[in-house]
Protein backbone atom coordinates (compact mmCIF):
# COMPACT_ATOMS: atom_id res chain seq x y z
CA UNK A 1 0.00 0.00 0.00
CA UNK A 2 2.89 2.37 0.89
CA UNK A 3 4.56 1.75 -2.51
CA UNK A 4 1.27 2.32 -4.34
CA UNK A 5 0.78 5.62 -2.52
CA UNK A 6 4.30 6.81 -3.43
CA UNK A 7 3.78 5.81 -7.06
CA UNK A 8 0.47 7.71 -7.14
CA UNK A 9 2.09 10.86 -5.70
CA UNK A 10 4.93 10.67 -8.24
CA UNK A 11 2.49 10.33 -11.15
CA UNK A 12 0.47 13.27 -9.84
CA UNK A 13 3.56 15.47 -9.66
CA UNK A 14 4.64 14.49 -13.16
CA UNK A 15 1.19 15.17 -14.58
CA UNK A 16 1.05 18.67 -13.12
CA UNK A 17 4.60 19.81 -13.93
CA UNK A 18 3.95 20.71 -17.61
CA UNK A 19 1.02 22.93 -16.62
CA UNK A 20 3.24 25.14 -14.46
CA UNK A 21 6.01 25.13 -17.10
CA UNK A 22 3.58 26.35 -19.76
CA UNK A 23 2.63 29.33 -17.63
CA UNK A 24 6.17 30.72 -17.41
CA UNK A 25 7.29 33.67 -19.53
CA UNK A 26 5.52 36.92 -20.47
CA UNK A 27 2.18 36.86 -22.26
CA UNK A 28 2.58 37.68 -25.98
CA UNK A 29 1.69 41.17 -27.14
CA UNK A 30 -1.20 41.30 -29.60
CA UNK A 31 -1.01 43.28 -32.85
CA UNK A 32 -4.60 43.73 -34.06
CA UNK A 33 -5.50 44.40 -37.71
CA UNK A 34 -8.92 45.11 -39.24
CA UNK A 35 -10.22 42.46 -41.70
CA UNK A 36 -9.61 44.34 -44.95
CA UNK A 37 -8.24 41.15 -46.54
CA UNK A 38 -8.55 37.45 -45.77
CA UNK A 39 -7.19 36.35 -42.39
CA UNK A 40 -4.47 34.29 -44.07
CA UNK A 41 -3.33 37.24 -46.20
CA UNK A 42 -3.25 39.64 -43.25
CA UNK A 43 -1.27 37.14 -41.18
CA UNK A 44 1.20 36.85 -44.05
CA UNK A 45 1.56 40.61 -44.45
CA UNK A 46 1.91 41.57 -40.78
CA UNK A 47 3.88 38.63 -39.38
CA UNK A 48 7.27 40.13 -40.43
CA UNK A 49 6.40 43.33 -38.55
CA UNK A 50 5.26 41.31 -35.53
CA UNK A 51 8.59 39.44 -35.53
CA UNK A 52 10.51 42.72 -35.73
CA UNK A 53 8.57 44.27 -32.85
CA UNK A 54 8.99 41.08 -30.86
CA UNK A 55 12.77 41.34 -31.13
CA UNK A 56 12.70 44.99 -30.11
CA UNK A 57 10.42 44.35 -27.13
CA UNK A 58 12.06 41.10 -26.09
CA UNK A 59 8.61 39.56 -26.10
CA UNK A 60 6.59 37.60 -28.63
CA UNK A 61 4.10 39.60 -30.72
CA UNK A 62 1.19 37.79 -32.39
CA UNK A 63 -1.16 39.04 -35.10
CA UNK A 64 -4.91 39.14 -34.41
CA UNK A 65 -7.43 39.75 -37.20
CA UNK A 66 -10.74 41.26 -36.12
CA UNK A 67 -13.98 39.47 -36.95
CA UNK A 68 -15.25 42.74 -38.42
CA UNK A 69 -14.53 46.46 -38.17
CA UNK A 70 -16.69 46.90 -35.05
CA UNK A 71 -14.91 44.05 -33.28
CA UNK A 72 -11.56 45.61 -34.17
CA UNK A 73 -12.59 49.05 -32.87
CA UNK A 74 -13.90 47.57 -29.62
CA UNK A 75 -10.77 45.45 -29.10
CA UNK A 76 -8.40 48.40 -29.01
CA UNK A 77 -11.01 50.68 -27.41
CA UNK A 78 -11.34 48.36 -24.41
CA UNK A 79 -7.57 47.77 -24.21
CA UNK A 80 -7.90 44.05 -24.90
CA UNK A 81 -5.18 44.20 -27.57
CA UNK A 82 -1.80 45.90 -27.29
CA UNK A 83 -1.16 47.44 -30.72
CA UNK A 84 -3.72 48.22 -33.42
CA UNK A 85 -3.57 49.15 -37.09
CA UNK A 86 -6.48 51.44 -37.99
CA UNK A 87 -7.81 53.32 -40.98
CA UNK A 88 -8.87 56.98 -40.61
CA UNK A 89 -12.61 56.41 -40.18
CA UNK A 90 -12.33 53.51 -37.70
CA UNK A 91 -9.80 55.56 -35.72
CA UNK A 92 -12.14 58.55 -35.43
CA UNK A 93 -15.05 56.30 -34.45
CA UNK A 94 -12.91 54.53 -31.85
CA UNK A 95 -11.87 57.84 -30.26
CA UNK A 96 -15.49 59.01 -30.11
CA UNK A 97 -16.45 55.84 -28.21
CA UNK A 98 -13.43 55.22 -26.02
CA UNK A 99 -11.20 58.29 -26.04
CA UNK A 100 -7.72 58.84 -27.44
CA UNK A 101 -5.00 56.20 -27.37
CA UNK A 102 -1.25 56.77 -27.64
CA UNK A 103 -0.11 57.28 -31.23
CA UNK A 104 2.77 55.16 -32.44
CA UNK A 105 3.18 55.97 -36.16
CA UNK A 106 1.37 56.68 -39.41
CA UNK A 107 2.25 54.88 -42.61
CA UNK A 108 3.32 56.59 -45.83
CA UNK A 109 2.94 55.20 -49.35
CA UNK A 110 5.52 56.49 -51.81
CA UNK A 111 6.45 59.11 -49.25
CA UNK A 112 2.89 60.40 -48.78
CA UNK A 113 1.31 60.01 -45.31
CA UNK A 114 -2.18 60.71 -46.69
CA UNK A 115 -4.93 58.81 -48.49
CA UNK A 116 -5.89 60.09 -51.93
CA UNK A 117 -9.07 59.16 -53.76
CA UNK A 118 -11.19 60.02 -56.78
CA UNK A 119 -14.67 59.54 -58.16
CA UNK A 120 -14.31 57.94 -61.57
CA UNK A 121 -16.33 57.32 -64.68
CA UNK A 122 -15.58 55.95 -68.15
CA UNK A 123 -13.72 57.96 -70.76
CA UNK A 124 -16.79 57.95 -73.03
CA UNK A 125 -19.24 58.86 -70.27
CA UNK A 126 -21.45 61.94 -70.69
CA UNK A 127 -20.99 62.74 -66.97
CA UNK A 128 -18.93 65.83 -66.14
CA UNK A 129 -19.96 66.97 -62.64
CA UNK A 130 -21.13 65.28 -59.45
CA UNK A 131 -24.61 66.73 -59.92
CA UNK A 132 -24.82 64.73 -63.16
CA UNK A 133 -24.93 61.57 -61.03
CA UNK A 134 -28.57 62.10 -60.05
CA UNK A 135 -30.49 59.06 -61.31
CA UNK A 136 -27.27 57.15 -62.10
CA UNK A 137 -25.77 53.88 -60.81
CA UNK A 138 -22.92 54.26 -58.32
CA UNK A 139 -20.37 51.79 -56.95
CA UNK A 140 -19.07 52.27 -53.41
CA UNK A 141 -16.48 50.16 -51.64
CA UNK A 142 -16.68 48.65 -48.16
CA UNK A 143 -19.20 50.59 -46.02
CA UNK A 144 -16.37 51.52 -43.60
CA UNK A 145 -13.94 52.61 -46.32
CA UNK A 146 -12.85 56.24 -46.04
CA UNK A 147 -12.16 56.85 -49.73
CA UNK A 148 -14.59 54.39 -51.31
CA UNK A 149 -17.67 55.20 -49.22
CA UNK A 150 -17.51 57.89 -46.51
CA UNK A 151 -16.00 60.80 -48.45
CA UNK A 152 -17.93 60.03 -51.68
CA UNK A 153 -21.22 60.01 -49.73
CA UNK A 154 -20.33 63.37 -48.21
CA UNK A 155 -19.43 65.07 -51.48
CA UNK A 156 -22.37 63.61 -53.36
CA UNK A 157 -24.60 65.03 -50.64
CA UNK A 158 -22.86 68.43 -50.93
CA UNK A 159 -23.46 68.33 -54.69
CA UNK A 160 -27.17 67.81 -54.11
CA UNK A 161 -27.13 64.10 -54.85
CA UNK A 162 -27.78 62.12 -51.64
CA UNK A 163 -27.65 58.37 -52.16
CA UNK A 164 -31.45 58.29 -52.20
CA UNK A 165 -31.30 60.26 -55.47
CA UNK A 166 -29.12 57.66 -57.17
CA UNK A 167 -30.87 55.18 -59.45
CA UNK A 168 -29.05 52.42 -57.58
CA UNK A 169 -25.86 51.78 -55.64
CA UNK A 170 -23.88 48.84 -54.32
CA UNK A 171 -21.02 48.28 -51.91
CA UNK A 172 -18.36 46.15 -53.58
CA UNK A 173 -15.62 44.13 -51.92
CA UNK A 174 -12.62 46.18 -53.07
CA UNK A 175 -11.49 49.37 -54.80
CA UNK A 176 -10.45 47.33 -57.80
CA UNK A 177 -13.89 45.78 -58.07
CA UNK A 178 -15.37 49.28 -58.09
CA UNK A 179 -13.10 50.35 -60.97
CA UNK A 180 -13.87 47.18 -62.94
CA UNK A 181 -17.60 47.65 -62.33
CA UNK A 182 -17.39 51.11 -63.87
CA UNK A 183 -15.29 49.86 -66.80
CA UNK A 184 -17.74 47.07 -67.63
CA UNK A 185 -20.70 49.45 -67.55
CA UNK A 186 -22.40 47.93 -64.53
CA UNK A 187 -22.10 51.34 -62.87
CA UNK A 188 -21.97 54.88 -64.22
CA UNK A 189 -19.43 56.00 -61.62
CA UNK A 190 -17.63 54.87 -58.51
CA UNK A 191 -15.10 55.88 -55.86
CA UNK A 192 -11.59 54.43 -55.53
CA UNK A 193 -8.15 55.16 -54.15
CA UNK A 194 -6.02 57.16 -56.57
CA UNK A 195 -3.52 54.30 -56.95
CA UNK A 196 -6.27 52.01 -58.26
CA UNK A 197 -7.41 54.63 -60.77
CA UNK A 198 -3.83 55.08 -61.99
CA UNK A 199 -3.43 51.34 -62.38
CA UNK A 200 -6.54 51.01 -64.58
CA UNK A 201 -6.78 54.46 -66.18
CA UNK A 202 -5.40 53.29 -69.52
CA UNK A 203 -8.27 50.82 -69.86
CA UNK A 204 -10.73 53.68 -70.26
CA UNK A 205 -11.28 55.56 -67.00
CA UNK A 206 -11.23 59.27 -66.19
CA UNK A 207 -11.63 61.36 -63.05
CA UNK A 208 -15.02 62.92 -62.41
CA UNK A 209 -13.96 64.55 -59.13
CA UNK A 210 -10.99 64.52 -56.76
CA UNK A 211 -11.64 63.75 -53.11
CA UNK A 212 -9.76 65.64 -50.37
CA UNK A 213 -6.83 63.89 -48.75
CA UNK A 214 -7.06 62.48 -45.24
CA UNK A 215 -4.33 61.10 -42.96
CA UNK A 216 -3.18 57.56 -43.74
CA UNK A 217 -3.60 54.42 -41.62
CA UNK A 218 -2.01 54.51 -38.18
CA UNK A 219 -0.63 52.31 -35.44
CA UNK A 220 -1.79 53.05 -31.90
CA UNK A 221 -1.40 51.26 -28.58
CA UNK A 222 -3.61 50.61 -25.59
CA UNK A 223 -4.06 53.47 -23.14
CA UNK A 224 -2.59 51.54 -20.21
CA UNK A 225 0.61 50.51 -21.98
CA UNK A 226 3.56 51.54 -19.76
CA UNK A 227 5.01 54.83 -21.09
CA UNK A 228 8.50 53.37 -21.45
CA UNK A 229 7.13 50.59 -23.67
CA UNK A 230 5.13 53.10 -25.71
CA UNK A 231 8.37 54.96 -26.41
CA UNK A 232 10.15 51.76 -27.46
CA UNK A 233 7.33 50.79 -29.83
CA UNK A 234 7.08 54.28 -31.30
CA UNK A 235 10.82 54.50 -31.90
CA UNK A 236 10.87 51.02 -33.46
CA UNK A 237 8.19 51.96 -35.99
CA UNK A 238 9.55 55.43 -36.80
CA UNK A 239 13.04 54.03 -37.37
CA UNK A 240 11.93 50.93 -39.28
CA UNK A 241 12.90 52.43 -42.65
CA UNK A 242 16.52 52.62 -41.46
CA UNK A 243 16.73 48.97 -40.45
CA UNK A 244 18.39 46.47 -42.85
CA UNK A 245 15.16 44.50 -43.25
CA UNK A 246 12.91 47.55 -42.80
CA UNK A 247 11.91 48.05 -46.46
CA UNK A 248 11.02 44.37 -46.83
CA UNK A 249 8.89 44.44 -43.66
CA UNK A 250 7.00 47.51 -44.86
CA UNK A 251 6.55 46.22 -48.42
CA UNK A 252 5.09 43.01 -47.02
CA UNK A 253 2.27 45.17 -45.61
CA UNK A 254 1.90 47.28 -48.77
CA UNK A 255 4.09 47.24 -51.84
CA UNK A 256 4.30 51.06 -51.89
CA UNK A 257 4.93 51.59 -48.19
CA UNK A 258 8.12 53.59 -47.73
CA UNK A 259 8.19 54.86 -44.15
CA UNK A 260 6.28 55.72 -40.99
CA UNK A 261 5.93 59.17 -39.50
CA UNK A 262 4.49 60.88 -36.44
CA UNK A 263 0.84 61.96 -36.33
CA UNK A 264 -1.56 63.83 -34.06
CA UNK A 265 -5.25 63.45 -33.29
CA UNK A 266 -5.97 67.01 -34.47
CA UNK A 267 -5.12 65.98 -38.04
CA UNK A 268 -8.36 63.97 -38.09
CA UNK A 269 -10.65 66.90 -37.21
CA UNK A 270 -11.77 67.55 -40.80
CA UNK A 271 -12.76 63.90 -41.13
CA UNK A 272 -14.71 64.18 -37.86
CA UNK A 273 -16.76 67.01 -39.36
CA UNK A 274 -17.57 64.84 -42.37
CA UNK A 275 -18.74 61.96 -40.17
CA UNK A 276 -20.89 64.32 -38.09
CA UNK A 277 -22.47 65.76 -41.23
CA UNK A 278 -23.32 62.26 -42.46
CA UNK A 279 -24.83 61.31 -39.11
CA UNK A 280 -22.21 58.60 -38.53
CA UNK A 281 -20.73 60.43 -35.53
CA UNK A 282 -21.96 62.72 -32.79
CA UNK A 283 -19.56 65.09 -31.07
Amino acid sequence: MYRIALRYIALLLLSTTPVYAADTGPTPLVLAVHPYLSTAEIQKRFTPLAAYLGKVMGRQVVVRVGRNYEDHIDAIGTNTVDIAFLGPVPYVIMVSKYGQKPFLARIALNGKPVLEGVIITRQDSPLHTLSDLRGKRFAFGDPDSTMATVLPLYFLKKAGVPKTDLASYEHLASHKNVALGVLTGDFDAGAVKTEVFEELQSRGLRILANLPTVPEHIFITRSDMPPAQVQVLRKALLELKNQPDGPAIMQAIHKDMTEMSAATDAEYNDLRKVLVDLGILRL
